[in-house]
């Protein structure tokens, strides 16, 4: 298995699959409500000009995310196609 990183250290335009993430809380709530579970392949698109938030790519839409919550996702670098 690849390394795992934090969402927030995505590279912008770089894609990786969902590893882990909060078990728990307001962010885990949020994440699985929207669609983000392990497995699930995102896209960080962009951030905002001092890096919070950051804009992911994921199911076909764009969300919103903060750092911190980012912080707590873990993913795996998907290799670019060429």
């Amino acid at each position: 298995m690849a390394e795992t990183i934090k969402l927030s250290s995505l590279a912008i335009g770089a894609s990786a699959v969902v590893r882990e993430y909060p078990k728990q809380g307001n962010a885990f709530l949020r994440l699985r409500e929207m669609g983000v579970l392990p497995g699930t392949t995102v896209t960080l698109i962009r951030t905002a000009p001092l890096g919070d938030p950051l804009e992911i790519k994921v199911r076909g839409y764009n969300l919103t995310l903060r750092k911190t919550e980012a912080e707590h996702v873990l993913v795996e670098a998907l290799k670019p196609s060429t």
